[in-house]
């Protein structure tokens, strides 16, 4: 029997910073096409209070989501000293594929997997390359299918990378598109064989797919200006709608996978969360614990990193692992054993959580 680990993470984070005061010229409209009658500024502390976003990461130009994705392969490589000829599998998780600075057609074809392994120097036939397309919680999907080849013996190490640049399919009339972000996160996993009680890696996952009722909360439709053209297509979302869903479902599916690896609630030490929405995360993890009859999560369990890095999709949990991995978010660390949980929902309506004894 095999144990599924994280050798090494890697990110990139973009260099260029967009605060909230760049959207104070801005002029927004409602789905109906209809001006809002509230002042930018009105509109921006109302994003920060219920987001908790203060500025968001924006991806150069020349740069595409092959591209982000290929630098936090690189260095979640270089972090564990992989041989990048050494791995089975490339697997990149996003949802729109290389969407050129300009452009609203999306380049799908070939993959973003096997554009990074191109961009990697990576020879290896054997090493196959895919993506996942399973919206926000697609990094998370990921790990949970390196799992699986890896205790099915298909494989023995690969790099799961989330990468995605938002602000390319964002409606600049639509106040939402302040919550998007641009970035890359990614991980190596390997498996080890167990030899105790206390071996580190995965030690339980869940996945759930509602899309009976819930599939169109996150969706794609033309521009909220009067003047944009129908034939360009904006991610849009129902917020409310998400949120509710969100409440109602994610800290269900996070107790079944940790009541599944058998843990102790007071075990858990971190909850790296999808950062979609610093309130709706905070409710999340509230309602979490209080399905184990506690009020109060513990001040410790959350790290967040929405209020400077926006909402980069399936990028913020890796990102914001590796920022906790590297000691770059002050008060939040990790200890050899410490038990942690990974956890998303995102467009389809997607849910997933990854228990991990770190």
């Amino acid at each position: 029997m095999f144990s599924v680990i994280i050798t090494g993470t890697g990110s990139y984070i973009p260099d260029h910073v967009q605060t909230n005061d760049a959207f104070l010229s801005s002029v927004f409209y409602s789905e109906r096409q209809e001006i809002i009658n509230k002042s930018p500024l009105d509109i921006i502390d109302n994003l920060k209070k219920i987001t908790g976003i203060e500025e968001r990461r924006y991806a150069a130009p020349h740069l595409n989501t092959s591209d982000i994705a290929a630098i936090a392969a690189h260095n979640a490589i270089n972090d564990c000293g992989a041989d990048p000829e050494s791995l089975d599998f490339i697997i990149v998780a996003h949802n729109f594929g290389n969407s050129p600075a300009g452009s609203f057609q999306s380049d799908m074809v070939p993959s973003v997997a096997n554009r990074v392994k191109h961009l990697l120097h990576i020879n290896n036939p054997s090493c196959v390359a895919f993506d996942v397309i399973f919206g926000c919680p697609g990094w998370v999907q990921g790990l949970i299918i390196a799992q699986a080849f890896c205790q099915s013996g298909m494989a023995s190490k690969g790099v799961v990378i989330g990468a995605e640049i938002l602000s390319r399919v964002s409606d600049a009339a639509d106040r939402d598109s302040m919550i998007y972000a641009d970035g890359a996160g990614a991980c190596i996993v390997a498996s080890k064989p167990i030899t105790d009680t206390s071996t580190n890696g995965i030690l339980s996952v869940a996945a759930k797919s509602f899309s009976a009722a819930d599939v169109n909360y996150i969706y794609m439709d033309k521009g909220f200006a009067p003047t944009a053209n129908n034939q360009d297509k904006y991610l849009k979302m129902k917020g409310r709608k998400v949120y509710e869903f969100a409440m109602q479902h994610v800290p269900q599916a996070m107790k079944e996978c940790l009541d599944k690896a058998g843990v102790n609630i007071h075990s858990l030490k971190k909850i790296f969360i999808h950062q979609a929405n610093e309130k709706m995360d905070e409710g999340i993890v509230k309602r979490f614990y209080e399905l184990y009859n506690i009020d109060t999560p513990p001040s410790y369990i959350m790290p967040l990193s929405i209020n400077k890095l926006g909402n980069s999709s399936v990028a913020t949990v890796p990102t914001l692992y590796n920022l906790v991995i590297k000691n770059l978010l002050p008060n939040h660390q990790l200890q050899k054993n410490d038990i942690i949980l990974f956890a998303s929902v995102g467009a389809g309506m997607n849910i997933n959580a990854v228990c991990y004894r770190y």
